[in-house]
């Protein structure tokens, strides 16, 4: 096994993340459509990169930090959430090397 390889076993994801480049489109890939029934809490909690919290009484969605995972698509319905990958080039790259 390489030198290189075993350092990117032994690496927290938050350094992989770190080696990552996003190209963020000024298009959101993905929007609240409505909250009325939608997993407040669950969002908040499971989003990987965090980019849900409350604002006063409503919840926002930052997507300029979203990897992209899918997790927020899982836990609501289509009619809530509008989710899309980023147009061709944008988005997050993930970076191993």
């Amino acid at each position: 096994m390489s030198s290189q390889t075993s350092r990117l076993k032994t690496m927290k994801l938050e350094e992989l993340l770190q080696r990552s480049v996003w190209d963020v489109d000024e298009e959101r890939h993905i929007e609240i459509l409505k909250q009325e029934g939608l997993r407040v809490n669950a969002l908040i909690l499971l989003c990987p990169m965090g980019c849900y919290s409350i604002a006063g009484d409503k919840l926002i969605m930052s997507y300029e930090g979203c990897v992209e995972c899918g997790t927020c698509r899982v836990l609501s319905r289509s009619d809530q959430i509008r989710w899309e990958h980023p147009k061709s080039g944008r988005g997050i790259q993930y970076r191993y090397m």
